[in-house]
């Protein structure tokens, strides 16, 4: 995401490189480039204006230190001012409510019936929620449909009532249901609507009137750019919503809408969706998302993603493993699993700062790993328990079942080794780092 932002940016940086200061001049023609590249990326004129001025106000009334070169300055003032643009803090999710209500609007196409699903999973496996999904679409029957079949993916019912064409009325009795049988989360889906269709404006203004959500969330396709960020104004004036998501963040290259909703709107992003699947929702960070505009990764993100697949118990037992040499292709293969779960390898490996540039033109396929998989499945439970027995013959056996090379076996068992020993080593530096140092200068 934000790739044409992110390089032209960078290009814009690039004219204050070598500057002994930042003076009028060098400052007026760097950020003339950064507006041009923010309009570019879709963002609303008078944001993109009000943004540059801004950063030339402080620019221009910075005392530059001598260990900070002016470009340097630059990044870190446009980075405060982009987190700023974004809400600054992350805004939290009204969960109070016995049940809470989550109200979900937007227009037709937007994704909020996948949107629904992906939120329950979310909530219902990070916050310990019992959700209840409700499909109040009652004029597109597909969309009863889908949220059942999304419903059954995540294991959380939804409540329909077949003929009932009113959809306040099924809304405030699936609420009645949820409390009736302890469920303490409800998410109403809606049917999609244009602005300026006055009657159905007005018939979801009486579903929260009716059942007073805690929340009532805005669903945007974010690649509609500054279409997003107009659709939103105008169901904000109608609706008044809580907070903004903003969907297939991840296909879209310009990110305007990210930059320009929270200023125009006056309402927080609260999450946005980075992919098809139902995992591929995150709460938005504006600060981290700054970084990640800016081609510094994201790091903390990495880890919590990370921190959501891997079990402590088996972290604890991996970790007993390594220190005693034990890792094996088991476990190995049990790891690649868990990067799997995590999401799509590029958008990870992005994440990783000063990674993102080097990989853009890389693809980085979701089977990457298909061919390593395939030689360890070829390996017999004793070779993949016991990789020290793995001779000549086993590895041409291994390179026939898996329908590799004897070179990309033996280039696999090494790199193996290798990853072992590297993993003793850091788990004996963090046990005991002095005595590991003392080793290392004896040598």
């Amino acid at each position: 995401m934000f790739e044409n932002l992110s390089e032209r940016l960078e290009r814009s940086f690039k004219l204050l490189k070598g500057q002994g200061k930042i003076t009028e001049i060098n400052v007026a023609e760097t950020l003339k480039d950064v507006r041009r590249a923010l309009l570019d990326a879709d963002v609303n004129y008078k944001v993109a204006k009000q943004f540059t001025d801004t950063v030339k106000a402080k620019a221009l009334g910075q005392n530059v230190i001598n260990a900070i070169k002016p470009s340097e300055l630059m990044v870190k003032i446009v980075h405060d001012e982009l987190t700023s643009l974004m809400g600054g803090d992350t805004a939290p999710l009204n969960l109070s409510g016995n049940p809470t209500v989550i109200l979900m609007s937007g227009l037709q196409g937007s994704g909020k019936t996948t949107m629904s699903g992906k939120l329950a999973r979310k909530l219902k496996s990070e916050k310990s929620k019992r959700p209840l999904l409700v499909a109040g679409d009652v004029y597109r029957p597909a969309a009863i449909e889908q949220l059942k079949v999304l419903g059954e993916q995540i294991e959380v019912p939804v409540y329909t009532e077949e003929g009932n064409k009113n959809p306040v009325q099924i809304a405030e009795n699936a609420i009645s249901y949820a409390k009736a049988n302890h469920y303490d989360l409800v998410i109403v889906d809606t049917a999609g609507r244009l602005a300026v269709d006055e009657a159905m404006m007005n018939e979801i203004a009486a579903i929260k009137k009716a059942i007073k959500p805690q929340e009532t969330l805005f669903v945007v396709d974010s690649m509609t750019g500054q279409d997003a960020v107009n659709t939103a104004k105008e169901f904000n004036d109608r609706l008044d919503f809580d907070g903004v998501v903003l969907t297939k963040l991840d296909g879209d290259t310009r990110g305007g809408a990210a930059l320009s909703i929270r200023t125009v709107v006056t309402k927080p992003i609260k999450f946005v969706g980075t992919g098809e699947k139902l995992d591929a929702l995150d709460y938005f960070h504006p600060a981290r998302m700054a970084d990640r505009i800016l081609g510094m990764g994201d790091i903390v993100s990495l880890v919590e993603k990370a921190q959501q697949q891997f079990d402590e118990k088996e972290a604890r037992e991996l970790q007993r493993k390594i220190a005693k040499n034990q890792f094996n292709f088991n476990d190995f293969l049990n790891q690649i699993q868990q990067i799997k779960k995590m999401g799509n390898l590029k958008d990870l490996a992005s994440m990783i700062p000063g990674v993102g540039k080097a990989i853009k033109d890389i693809d980085i396929d979701d089977n990457a790993f298909k061919g390593i998989e395939a030689i360890i499945h070829s390996m017999t439970p004793q070779e993949r328990a016991n990789p020290e027995i793995i001779n000549g013959s086993r590895r041409q056996r291994i390179a026939r079942g898996s329908g590799t090379t004897i070179q990309e076996v033996n280039r696999l068992l090494k790199q193996f080794e290798e990853t072992r020993k590297m993993m003793k080593a850091a788990t004996a530096m963090k046990a005991n780092p002095m005595k590991m140092m003392r080793n290392m200068r004896r040598r």
